[in-house]
């Protein structure tokens, strides 16, 4: 993967590539995109950058020895590290996160608990994964130049994990590399977001996506007929709309629509802050922003986390999305 291969972000990945150039690499890299929203093709070409022995100004080579390894994600100083069901390590699953990423390179959280066979299963990032990190650069890079560690949704590291990681990232050894993919930046350990270079991922445009999710259309209806709903103080239609909700085909798939929704949420606080750059919204998601109180989006974002968690715990599922079409009728107001 090279950065000329990325559509869109275009200003993240000539930034990253003068960091390369100018020798100047914040250590711990934090990448924030929406679920499915191309911060893996941006990894995959910063450390193709990184480590390519024949780099231009502005791109890898994409041919020696090193861009090989990397495309193809067998680079021995490269580690991967993403959500599993514990006791599994990442590494018990590198066959599956490989062909994942190499077919689909803007997967989604459910795509990851599909390939791992894990769906429907809580996955976290536990303190036996943080273990074999350390452990693992405790030792020389075996070809000599950097050491990469890929942290796919930190947030998912339980207290233990990340309070053991923290003083790594805070202070790694020399040509160490940590870049790290979060959907939620607010449940990173705050002492270890405070120690990384911070980049948003602005969303793609419908044209410009790599695998895109096929439920996300299914997801975004959902979420316009509940927003409709809510303008027109219309509580029995939202309540169906919840029934519509609670028969999506899998638990996993319920998950989506609530990560899907906080994404739009926000989408909607950025714009309602003044940050539409950052928000890439469609002329829909701005309508929104300009009728909702500004209360909303937070408290909605509080609501759907809630909802999320609920469904990992196997609750009912049309007594969940019941009770969370009702809070957020009530938020709207």
């Amino acid at each position: 993967m090279t950065f000329a291969q990325i559509q869109g972000n275009a200003d993240v990945c000539r930034g990253l590539a003068g960091m390369v150039s100018s020798g100047r690499i914040p250590h711990a890299i934090l990448l924030h995109e929406d679920d499915g929203g191309g911060a893996m093709p941006v990894v995959l070409a910063f450390l193709q950058y990184l480590y390519c022995g024949n780099r231009t100004e502005a791109d890898s080579c994409d041919s020696c020895p090193s861009c090989n390894k990397i495309s193809k994600l067998i680079h021995p100083d490269v580690h991967f590290v993403f959500p599993t069901n514990a006791p599994n390590l990442s590494q018990s699953y590198s066959s599956q996160w490989r062909d994942l990423v190499l077919s689909k390179p803007c997967f989604t959280e459910a795509d990851l608990a599909q390939a791992l066979g894990i769906e429907g299963k809580s996955s976290i990032i536990a303190v036996a994964e943080a273990r074999a990190i350390l452990d693992t650069l405790s030792l020389s890079a075996l070809e000599g130049g950097y050491r990469a560690v890929v942290i796919y949704l930190p947030e998912k590291m339980n207290q233990e994990a990340a309070n053991r990681l923290l003083k790594m990232i805070e202070e790694p050894p020399a040509m160490t590399q940590f870049l790290l993919v979060c959907h939620s930046p607010e449940k990173v350990l705050q002492t270890i977001a405070s120690r990384c270079q911070c980049i948003r991922i602005r969303p793609q445009r419908r044209d410009e996506r790599i695998g895109t999710e096929e439920s996300e259309s299914v997801y975004k209806d959902l979420f316009g007929q509940l927003m409709t709903a809510f303008g027109r103080h219309d509580l029995l239609d939202a309540l169906e709309l919840g029934e519509a909700l609670s028969a999506l085909p899998s638990r996993e798939s319920a998950k989506g629509f609530c990560r899907y929704a906080a994404a739009r949420m926000r989408q909607i606080f950025l714009l309602q802050q003044g940050l539409g750059e950052l928000a890439s919204p469609d002329g829909e998601t701005a309508a929104w922003a300009s009728s909702v109180r500004k209360t909303f989006p937070r408290l909605a974002l509080e609501t759907l986390d809630r909802a999320q968690m609920q469904i990992g715990r196997n609750v009912n599922l049309k007594i969940l999305f019941a009770d969370l079409v009702g809070r957020l009728y009530t938020i709207y107001g």
